[in-house]
């Protein structure tokens, strides 16, 4: 038999939520109960066809609902607030564009205070790999070749 939306009454739709069981509620990664009207606000929220392909087929790849990983990537983007924690994180750095005399590393042309993540000596010759960004100081990770 085919379900067909179009023939459901009003209180068939009723008698079947509430059947549902509440057990299975779904949890986002803050931990609050998605559906939840009085933790979440709801919106409509318009996309282009081949944006949202886009982000269906993502979301299908990490095993989420549509809405789950917009909200995972809205999460995401909130929480990594500062200038330099969007802009250097992951970016890689020579040994060279690293000055020991003054502290300082060059990083897209501007200059930060660093640190190494293991406190270990810098080498010119390596690249180093920007792990952390806190105001003006970075701190680097050396990239085992």
């Amino acid at each position: 038999m085919k379900f067909d939306l179009f023939n459901v009454k009003r209180n068939d739709i009723m008698m079947i939520s509430k059947d549902i069981k509440t057990e299975n509620t779904l949890t986002n990664e803050s931990g609050h109960i998605m559906g939840d009207k009085e933790t979440e606000k709801r919106f409509l929220l318009r996309l282009s066809n081949r944006l949202y392909e886009r982000l269906a087929a993502e979301a299908t790849e990490k095993d989420k609902s549509v809405n789950a990983y917009i909200v995972g990537l809205l999460e995401a983007a909130v929480t990594n607030t500062n200038f330099e924690h969007r802009q250097f994180i992951g970016q890689v750095v020579s040994g060279k564009e690293i000055y020991i005399e003054s502290g300082l590393v060059s990083v897209s042309g501007i200059y930060y205070r660093y640190l190494i993540d293991d406190n270990s000596k810098v080498d010119k010759q390596a690249k180093y790999t920007v792990i952390e960004a806190n105001g003006n100081i970075l701190t680097l990770r050396k990239i085992k070749e």
